[in-house]
């Protein structure tokens, strides 16, 4: 007994694949909502730096109030934030969200003791937005 098996059929060219046209239409609908997706996500980022930058800040104020307290005396501004750290109030200094140091005067402007400082998104002094100053003295 011998069985047969039916012959392959070759598709037509129109059944083939797709055509430039549907993919053309598939990339531009990809790239739409990439579009979408980007506009929403990047706001988001800038904001979580900005609360990322203001805990830091807070944590650091906690520290110097710390070493305040066991040293009767904030840290001088030679001393800086380093101090913070080696008496362990602080485990390790970070830097602020956009990669720089954060900055310690004291004492700060309108009479506060201490400043505790980030230039912002460009680590210039001033700036708007994203590139705003952020300070202890404004938290």
């Amino acid at each position: 007994m011998k069985i047969e098996y039916a012959p392959r059929r070759r598709p037509a060219p129109s059944e083939a694949g797709f055509t430039l046209v549907e993919l053309m239409v598939v990339i531009v609908i990809i790239g739409l909502l990439a579009t979408v997706v980007i506009i929403n996500v990047m706001p988001a980022t800038d904001k979580a730096a900005l609360t990322k930058a203001k805990a830091d800040i807070a944590t650091l104020e906690q520290g110097v109030e710390m070493f305040r307290l066991n040293n009767l005396q904030y840290p001088t501004a030679q001393q800086g934030l380093k101090a913070v750290v080696d008496q362990g109030y602080v485990k390790r200094l970070p830097n602020d969200p956009w990669g720089n140091g954060y900055r310690y005067t004291a004492p700060g402007r309108n009479g506060r003791a201490f400043e505790i400082i980030s230039l912002g998104g460009d680590g210039k002094e001033g700036g708007e937005g994203q590139n705003a100053d952020i300070s202890s003295a404004e938290l």
